[in-house]
């Protein structure tokens, strides 16, 4: 074994080529790991060392060239699913998707391709192609970051009813705008958004005749801001709607996240 010292090192300026090798790389891991490259130990792994650098480079000028392989870091994930309890976002589930995705391409493709990248193919030999964590998310998380309504059967229940009150809330909302209108009780601007919550423009003087929650007025006092009462039953019933809609994807990426565990060491490897 060949142990060069750190000294030889410096007086070859080792470490200028690894910061220069460094800025290079694309991803922040890859910049770390160039900055403590060290020079192969022996005979045998700088050749091999070097069989992989050819393959690599000569893999451009192929009809058929290795397939991207880019990844977004998922370092916070990994160490999340070493603490117990912990729940990962969509977010970082989209992340561990695309690099197990990534990965088992390029599993499949070594395999195919052995004879033409003979050091590539054996430097990914030890890992496993497996699908199941990629089938598992993709099952619940679409290519867009949305947890799919179909994740489960209450989840696909709460959508639906939460589709069915929003159209019952417009419904309500402007069957009020069509009557009070008629009466002649809303401004000029008929309507405006409070608070993120469509409302009726009632003029001051006839606020007590308009059934429903005051919202605010304007500036002048002129018109006060309403919200129909049927509207406002409908709108209450949808906040209960979306708080047991988030509760659900809580506990999808929860039960996601302890499915994903096991995996915890694979995804180290990828």
């Amino acid at each position: 074994m060949i142990k060069i010292s750190s000294r030889s090192l410096d007086d070859l300026e080792f470490p200028v080529v690894c910061a220069q090798i460094s800025e290079l790389c694309i991803t922040g891991q890859g910049k770390e790991k160039a900055l403590t490259i060290q020079p192969y130990s022996n005979y045998n792994k700088t050749v091999f060392g070097l069989n992989q650098t050819n393959e690599y480079f000569n893999s451009k000028t192929q009809d058929l060239p290795i397939p991207n392989h880019g990844f977004d870091t998922i370092q916070p994930e990994i160490k999340l699913l070493g603490i117990d309890g912990s729940v990962i976002e969509i977010g970082g589930f989209r992340k561990i998707s695309s690099i197990t995705e990534t990965v088992n391409t390029h599993l499949k493709y070594f395999k195919k391709y052995s004879e033409v990248y003979p050091a590539l193919s054996e430097t990914v030999s030890h890992i496993e192609y497996d699908q199941s964590l990629t089938d598992r998310i993709n099952g619940i998380i679409d290519r867009f970051g949305e947890m799919k309504d179909d994740a489960s059967p209450l989840l696909q229940e709460l959508r639906r009813s939460i589709n069915s009150i929003r159209g019952k809330i417009n419904s309500s909302f402007n069957s009020a705008l069509t009557t009070y209108q008629s009466y002649g009780y809303l401004d000029e601007i008929k309507e405006s958004v409070v608070e993120n919550v469509r409302v009726l423009a009632v003029k001051a003087m006839y606020r007590r005749k308009v059934k429903g929650g005051i919202m605010g007025n304007s500036k002048t006092g002129s018109i006060v801001y309403i919200q129909p009462e049927a509207t406002f039953k409908y709108t209450r019933e949808l906040n209960n709607l979306e708080y047991e809609e988030k509760e659900e994807v809580k506990r999808i990426l929860k039960e996601l996240t302890e499915f994903s565990r096991p995996y915890r060491d694979t995804l180290i490897e990828y």
